[in-house]
């Protein structure tokens, strides 16, 4: 490696550093909503419905693959709302036996039926003056889908076995991770309920679809797992960074918090590569660059963060990278940024 490369590394590595430093520490113990960061276009639209919808009491429909956060949006709405005080109640209805899912979420009464001991009452009851959380709604049963759909319009609960129906006030937010206007054709989900439960759609992108997400994505769970205690301090080498880049991460936002859990487990160094991932090359897309222009689009990535986050303010972009102002006007012009900046903004 000669002197400009060398130089070129440490001004990676230090962009990097300073990047980690300004939008990833310190983590708040009461942030539960970490595993939503994001600045990709698509997520950064997410964020905006949840601030509009959040304070207004209507259904939400959350529609996403398995593992891009469904819950976490959920979760986002409930507590930016009036309810927020009140009881988060998740049911997933496709962990619970058909069979069984009903008292869950109805409840019902002592003798109702063959082990029914004692009374109980469903989540439905329960998120009273709350949130219920409809998980993989598309599972759910038409016979149930009809109990739902006559409880979202009377707001009335009637436990199994009784005959006292109760007035419950609660929000619904549904997710699924299946195409329900396919499911209302094919007959297995209720048009009507659709319509109910759809008042406000949210759609979550795949995580290979936030390429500008995926780097910020690691660096941040990397962080949250070194402050659990899961595994000793490391870094992300830059092999690493760049098969998080190129792998299209079918599991989402879940298979790479596995991924990094189990890297900061097995690393035997102070810097996680791709074999500590399991992102070897069969599971990578094919290369278009090699590992130096990676580094490029990681600096540069790292500096249009910054440059919006500042609001193009040069000496807050300086101060937030750690680095000079000479230095973010070099990368600037080393990128072909200058027309994104006004003078009043240097």
């Amino acid at each position: 490696m000669n002197a400009t490369e060398e130089k070129e590394e440490e001004l990676y590595v230090d962009i990097l550093s300073h990047v980690e430093k300004v939008f990833f520490e310190p983590l708040k113990d009461d942030e539960p909503f970490e595993e939503l960061i994001g600045s990709s276009e698509k997520m950064l639209e997410v964020f905006s419905i949840i601030r509009k919808v959040a304070p207004v009491d209507v259904p939400v429909l959350i529609q996403g693959e398995t593992g891009t956060g469904k819950e976490l949006v959920a979760r986002a709405i409930h507590q930016r709302s009036p309810r927020s005080k009140k009881n988060f109640v998740v049911i997933n209805c496709a962990a619970i036996p058909e069979s069984l899912l009903e008292a869950e979420l109805f409840g019902y009464e002592r003798g109702a039926f063959t082990g029914a001991y004692y009374s109980r009452k469903g989540k439905i009851e329960e998120a009273h003056g709350g949130t219920l959380f409809l998980d993989e709604i598309g599972e759910m049963p038409l016979t149930l889908q009809a109990k739902l759909l006559r409880f979202i319009e009377d707001k009335v609960v009637e436990r199994i076995g009784s005959r006292n129906p109760k007035m419950i006030d609660c929000r619904i937010i549904a997710a699924t991770n299946r195409d329900l206007e396919k499911e209302i054709k094919e007959g297995r989900f209720r048009e009507d309920l659709y319509y109910r439960l759809s008042v406000i759609t949210i759609n979550l992108p795949p995580l290979r679809e936030r390429d500008k997400d995926k780097l910020l994505l690691a660096q941040y769970i990397l962080k949250k797992l070194q402050r659990e205690k899961i595994g000793s301090q490391k870094r992300l080498s830059p092999e690493a960074i760049q098969a998080i880049m190129e792998y299209h991460w079918p599991g989402n936002v879940r298979e790479m918090i596995n991924k990094i859990r189990k890297a900061l487990l097995v690393s035997e160094s102070d810097a996680i590569t791709p074999e500590d991932l399991s992102l070897n090359s069969g599971s990578l897309k094919p290369l278009k660059k090699g590992l130096k222009e990676e580094k490029l689009k990681v600096e540069k990535e790292a500096l249009l963060f910054a440059l919006e986050t500042s609001g193009y303010n040069i000496s807050r972009t300086a101060k937030l990278l750690g680095i000079s102002r000479p230095t973010v006007y070099s990368l600037i012009k080393r990128f072909g940024l200058n027309p994104l900046l006004t003078p009043h903004k240097s």
